[in-house]
């Protein structure tokens, strides 16, 4: 007999199925191993399936795994497993507070249109020299890169931004994991958004990831400093595209998007 477990997949940052960010969510009643915990997220081959498990002192660790390697932090995986603990699994507290591996504890308060979830401000500084794969990789002329856990490409326009074509094979040979473009907020679509952004991380096999919370953490503290406007609203210009609205501290970012349960169903191993 096989043993069973529990699977949701939940869009993050939208209020509509097929729109935002699909993440996996695994409730484990405890840890199993890291290799097979990387098989399951390779087999979901979504941007990042969440594993979660409570601890001796009824703590909740959280793990994120994208198809190929586990990552530090996710944004829109703990948004969603936030949402599975409220909506499926009857959790009724007034936040929740994740332990991660990597980044410490991480806290989502449900709200009336949806989460607020606290993630590290992860301020990014110029590079000293543009690394030749973020110029063969973007395919266009770049001036402005600063650099935290990932690069941040600053684009003139949402026009600029939309119309690159990246090589996912020279973005995949930077020694960080992932690449930011972002520009203003400037077609008509986009009207009343600060900043718009497309995220890309092939080396953790993620060409183009639809929604992506802890980039937020890099390019709203940017936009902050360059607007001098510490609460932001944001959209992640991807073909799903997603909404976010960040506010930024010395030392958080506070994002707060929707969330909705597309699926439910069982693993088996």
């Amino acid at each position: 007999m096989s043993d069973w477990l529990t699977i949701y997949q939940v869009d993050a940052f939208t209020d509509q199925v097929f729109k935002g960010n699909p993440a996996a969510i695994v409730p484990l009643p405890k840890w199993l191993d890291d290799e097979t915990l990387q098989k399951i997220a390779a087999e979901n081959n979504l941007s990042e399936t969440a594993f979660f498990c409570p601890n001796e002192k009824g703590e909740v660790l959280l793990r994120w795994f994208t198809p190929t390697n586990e990552v530090e932090l996710c944004g829109h995986a703990t948004l969603a497993t936030a949402h599975v603990m409220y909506e499926e699994m009857g959790f009724t507290g007034r936040e929740l507070v994740f332990q991660t591996r990597f980044k410490g504890p991480l806290a989502v308060s449900k709200t009336d249109d949806g989460y607020s979830m606290t993630l590290p401000n992860l301020k990014a500084e110029p590079v000293s020299v543009v690394p030749d794969q973020i110029k063969t990789g973007l395919g266009v002329d770049v001036s402005e890169v600063l650099e935290s856990d990932d690069y941040l490409v600053v684009l003139p326009t949402e026009e600029d931004v939309l119309a690159v074509e990246p090589n996912f094979s020279e973005l995949a040979k930077l020694d960080k994991r992932g690449v930011i473009i972002t520009a203003p907020g400037s077609k008509e679509s986009s009207k009343g958004v600060d900043f718009v952004s497309r995220y890309f991380a092939p080396a953790f096999g993620i060409d183009e990831d639809p929604v992506t919370g802890s980039a937020h953490c890099i390019s709203a503290p940017y936009w902050a400093e360059k607007l001098g406007k510490k609460a932001l609203s944001a959209r992640q210009v991807s073909e799903r595209s997603g909404d976010l609205v960040c506010e930024v501290n010395d030392k958080v970012v506070t994002l707060k998007g929707q969330a909705v349960l597309y699926m439910r169903g069982s693993i088996s191993l």
